[in-house]
């Protein structure tokens, strides 16, 4: 468990990487391997997972990820690989339960998904950035992704050059609760 949350306090969203190191692919490998043995509502993986490290594709990707209006995602570009999660149809069992229940389980379990991706690129000594804010269709475009499918996130990875941060949470009290959602969790 120390190991675990010693992990989970070293990663953090890295927005600076080494753009001459490139990310050995035996590593790649493990992460996408994290990804896929993520779990999902009713096992239905409604995920497909595009692993982008050709230069000149991956710079088209991070072109897409780019605002220059708001000078966002410029760092997306330094990152030597972008893997994308694009949506796919959950089963039949996790379709009808979220309709049942008002969830969509799809996007509950790419988070879920997205989160392995992160842990396991940080457990092989990686920076990673879980990227939100992209021109979706230009993406699509770039990767040959069917107009009918979503990209929900791209994540950026590569050998950071960011300083490991102190991480700022708030209280275990003022997130948790013990029995009763108005019961302070208390260790």
């Amino acid at each position: 468990m120390e190991r675990f949350l010693e992990l989970a306090a070293r990663r953090q969203s890295d927005r600076r990487f080494d753009a001459d190191r490139p990310v050995e692919p035996e590593k790649i490998a493990h992460i996408v391997e994290a990804a896929r043995l993520a779990p999902s509502a009713c096992n239905s993986q409604p995920w497909h997972f595009v692993v982008v490290d050709d230069p000149d594709t991956k710079n088209r990707v991070a072109d897409a990820a780019a605002s220059r209006v708001l000078g966002m995602n410029h760092f997306t570009k330094q990152a030597p690989v972008h893997l994308l999660i694009v949506e796919e149809s959950g089963n039949l069992t996790s379709t009808f339960g979220g309709w049942v229940k008002s969830k969509h389980f799809p996007h509950i379990d790419i988070g879920i998904a997205a989160a392995h991706i992160a842990l396991a690129a940080a457990d092989e000594g990686l920076g990673s950035c879980i990227v939100g804010w992209f021109d979706e269709a230009a993406v699509r475009k770039v990767l040959g992704i069917p107009s009918g499918k979503r990209v929900l996130l791209d994540i950026v990875i590569g050998y950071s050059t960011d300083p490991l941060r102190e991480k700022s949470r708030r209280a275990l009290a003022q997130v948790a609760s013990h029995n009763r959602y108005d019961v302070p969790y208390d260790e």
